[in-house]
């Protein structure tokens, strides 16, 4: 029997706040690589920043958590979570 934590799921997020222009999302992709996880964090015209991880349950959890720390560049007002099974096919974590 697997570890639940470690299931593979896909992360999608959606960041409200003050989150374009101030590194964002380069800070979501270095924690995200440190985390293992494959994916991208991408604005959006409406000023959010949409997140999508896929990996390890506990490190998606884990990188969600952070983007809620409050160490995060900019302001975050609110995230909008789910998480779903994974899909593949991400490689490494980009910005778009």
């Amino acid at each position: 029997m697997s570890d639940p934590g470690q299931d593979t799921v896909r992360l999608v997020a959606w960041v409200h706040g003050h989150v374009q222009g101030v590194g964002f999302r380069w800070w979501t992709r270095s924690r995200a690589l440190e985390l293992g996880l494959s994916g991208y964090a991408a604005n959006k015209p409406d000023g959010r920043v949409h997140v999508v991880a896929e990996g390890p349950e506990s490190a998606c959890r884990a990188l969600c958590d952070l983007l809620r720390g409050g160490e995060t560049p900019g302001r975050v007002d609110l995230v909008v979570d789910t998480y779903e099974p994974a899909r593949g096919g991400l490689t490494g974590f980009v910005e778009r």
